[in-house]
């Protein structure tokens, strides 16, 4: 860059004014937007829970709706302790403190919270089949082929149900901390580092990085800066393999804008993208949500694309390459140089 360029845009990311929040989409009714068998399930299996808690624990019922805050409810149904709250964190209104909430302790779990109704219904499926298969392999009856074949069988369901616990995992992080540090916001494979002229919503020069997850990755998606959410879109579109380019204009999708909480206060855009395997996107953001860097707020289930879109300023580093695996919350996506040194140090020179 020019010192005239590097001047505009020095005098752009000081004269940044914060966005304030926007409505929720309104097609954001729940957190997972694309709807889903298992998710009927548990919405069943809330409403017999909840009739339970009403006929024989009672007492509960009136505690926890002493500690509960908020404005209202929010939600299409009674909302009787956190668990009815597992599909709605996105419409605000009623929640109880973490120190009220009697069941914090599924975040500790090593796995997916929003995925643990189907790591329990295909785990069933999955090993159910595994040992009833295995069992009918002792069959004097079935004769050597027929063993053979039913504990192959076994074997296949075993190693589908080994992958789907594998799938669902959700491993600690310690997230790396520096100035103008970007971190990863999906694990995966970089497969896409584009330059942009100009866009809207970054409102200006961009750079747009894919990674895609195989079904051997971690899903949980992360933030890549600390910063405030500003808006989300849904839009809902087809199951492609996440691999092909034109899935990334056709595939379903919910784009989160958010905001940096530091100054420059910079804009970014995290896309969640559904893939031909993965098709239910999980969301758990609202307008408004302050989040750190590395937080998790969401999840893809089974195989998808992740976009981060960044504002390309003079001082910005990419630290990845295409064909790189990369971790969420680990890896150091991008950093800012600018934000712990002055650009005009490094002798104006960019970064990309």
């Amino acid at each position: 860059m020019s010192k005239s360029e590097l001047s505009a845009v020095e005098q752009t990311a000081a004269t940044r004014t914060r966005r304030s929040p926007e409505p929720m989409d309104p097609r954001l009714t729940d957190i997972q937007p694309g709807g889903g068998v298992i998710i009927r399930l548990e919405q069943a299996w809330g409403r017999c829970r909840r009739w339970y808690l009403k006929t024989f624990r009672r007492r509960y019922v009136e505690r926890m709706a002493a500690l509960r805050k908020g404005d209202g409810n929010r939600c299409p149904h009674e909302v009787l302790d956190p668990r009815d709250l597992k599909f709605y964190r996105n419409q605000g209104g009623w929640h109880w403190a973490a120190e009220d909430d009697p069941f914090t302790w599924r975040d500790r779990i090593p796995f997916a919270r929003e995925g643990l109704a189907e790591l329990l219904v295909f785990s069933v499926l999955f090993f159910g089949a595994a040992g009833l298969f295995g069992w009918m392999a002792t069959w004097p009856s079935l004769g050597t082929v027929g063993s053979t074949v039913c504990g192959l069988l076994s074997v296949t369901a075993a190693v589908l149900g080994i992958l789907i616990v594998w799938f669902f995992r959700d491993p600690p992080r310690q997230i790396p901390q520096g100035a103008g540090l970007v971190v990863s916001p999906a694990d995966g494979k970089v497969v896409t580092i584009e330059e942009i002229d100009h866009d809207d919503e970054i409102g200006g020069p961009a750079v747009l990085i894919g990674i895609f997850l195989s079904i051997f990755n971690v899903h949980i998606n992360r933030m890549p800066i600390a910063g405030r959410i500003i808006r989300l879109r849904y839009r809902e579109g087809k199951c492609l393999n996440a691999l092909r380019p034109e899935s990334v204009r056709e595939n379903e999708q919910l784009a989160v804008l958010l905001e940096g909480s530091q100054p420059p206060h910079r804009p970014m855009i995290v896309r969640q993208i559904t893939g031909a395997i993965a098709r239910r996107i999980v969301c758990r953001l609202k307008p408004g949500d302050e989040l750190s860097a590395g937080e998790r707020f969401g999840m893809i289930k089974l195989g998808s694309r992740t976009e981060l879109v960044l504002p390309r300023e003079e001082g910005l580093r990419i630290c990845v390459r295409t064909g790189q695996a990369v971790k969420a919350g680990l890896t150091r996506f991008a950093t800012y140089e600018s934000d712990s040194t002055s650009p005009l140090k490094n002798g104006g020179q960019t970064n990309l």
